[in-house]
């Protein structure tokens, strides 16, 4: 990976890592609801001018159910889910639960595609659980009900994240990457709008607020889809994917930083193991016989 690309997957880690800041100010006075609804309406508008400018062809009419159910477990499902969360939880804890999506896709893969995960991955599930056992229940934090419940919901933005990758390779076959970003935020938007009219504020929010939503809309979803395209244009999936492991590492030092949230020892305990998770569960088992050749030079 050249110095330019890999400061590219560090700016994109910059992105989602802060997505976890600004849905922690938004959220409280939008709504979840509202907030995912604004994000995924203002990314879209701007992916589609992007489209525009460039004189891109989407076809995203040709495939607007599609477009439907993948903005729908990829992006509104999971984006308010995370939204709800952080109601309770820290930005901080919330990015590093989402860092277990990984662990969540080898498990929808396993049980939609059939795929036996092997030992190594399996191993990686019981590390991944453990570390959220150590995230969550080696806490100086209360647990509540409240935040027991908030620790479900950024856990089932993981496994919808898992089920939504696995839909997306399905139905992107033949589709531009950014066909599939505009396609996504444009049907989460569609989605959502039923329910953002219902829970709409019923006060004006703050500045924070209102620059929180714009960050996440350009920056967060716009640019940084922009971001992953390129370097999975440049670099390959495989590569990019190492941004899995950065992301929870900006979302804490975020979450520091600008909302002087506190890292405990279980914090950091907890990151590092479900990090290790990720790793079991992303190894690829390379063939015998490639194994055989590799060892025979």
């Amino acid at each position: 990976m050249s110095r330019k690309d890999f400061s590219i997957l560090l700016l994109l880690a910059f992105s989602w890592g802060a997505s976890f800041l600004f849905m922690r100010i938004a959220s409280p006075e939008l709504g979840p609801v509202v907030t995912t609804e604004l994000r995924v309406t203002l990314a879209a508008a701007t992916l589609l001018l992007f489209a525009a400018v460039t004189k891109r062809k989407l076809g995203i009419w040709q495939h607007w159910k599609q477009f439907l159910v993948l903005g729908s477990i990829n992006a509104a499902l999971p984006f308010t889910l995370i939204c709800m969360a952080e109601l309770h939880l820290s930005a901080s804890l919330a990015a590093i639960l989402n860092a277990t999506t990984p662990m969540f896709a080898a498990l929808a893969a396993w049980g939609t595609q059939q795929e036996k995960p092997g030992l190594s991955k399996s191993i990686g599930l019981v590390i991944g659980l453990l570390g959220v056992a150590v995230l969550v229940g080696w806490s100086p934090v209360p647990l509540s009900g409240k935040v027991l419940l908030s620790v479900f919901f950024s856990l089932g933005a993981a496994l919808a994240y898992g089920f939504g990758g696995l839909y997306a390779a399905r139905v992107g076959r033949g589709l531009a990457p950014l066909a599939l970003a505009a396609g996504q935020q444009l049907g989460a938007a569609v989605v959502l709008l039923p329910l953002a009219v219902i829970f709409a504020p019923r006060e004006l929010p703050s500045s924070a607020a209102v620059f929180s939503v714009l960050g996440l809309s350009f920056i967060c979803t716009s640019v940084a889809y922009l971001l992953y395209f390129h370097l999975i244009q440049s670099v390959g999936a495989v590569k990019t994917v190492s941004v899995t492991f950065l992301v929870p590492v900006f979302g804490l030092i975020w979450g520091v930083i600008f909302l002087n949230e506190p890292v405990y020892a279980n914090t950091l305990a907890g990151l590092a193991i479900i990090l290790l998770s990720v790793t079991l569960v992303n190894r690829k088992i390379r063939p015998k016989t490639a194994q055989a050749v590799d060892e025979s030079g």
